[in-house]
């Protein structure tokens, strides 16, 4: 079974960075693409950015700009670098990654992203 461990949230003033990590561990087969997803409360979870075995990008239009993706493929891991943070950027981050054929996703258990003002 895949387990995916994210680090790197916590409390930030506006204008400020995080980097959240997220490591896949366990029985891993093919990785396809690797992303991050958020919900704030009372919102739906949403997407953020994805990053592909390739190493190509989609991004959010409210990240583009501030956050940047990136995968380290013999780490099986996924990041994100968030800059210029703003207290809209405030939820819940969570990973996931998709699997090469019928083997579906994984997501991990979340970690706190928050943005005062």
């Amino acid at each position: 079974q895949v387990q995916l461990v994210e680090s790197g949230g916590g409390l930030v003033q506006a204008g400020g960075s995080l980097r959240l990590s997220c490591a896949a561990s366990g029985t891993i087969f093919s990785i396809d693409t690797m992303g991050w997803y958020r919900q704030a409360p009372g919102k739906l979870r949403e997407l953020v950015a994805t990053i592909g075995r390739g190493g190509g990008t989609v991004y959010a239009a409210s990240a583009k700009g501030r956050f940047t993706i990136s995968r380290d493929n013999a780490k099986n891991t996924v990041y994100l670098q968030m800059n210029s943070l703003k207290p809209e950027d405030t939820a819940v981050y969570y990973c996931r990654i998709t699997f090469i054929g019928p083997r579906g996703d994984s997501w991990g258990q979340g970690t706190q992203v928050t943005v005062s003002s």
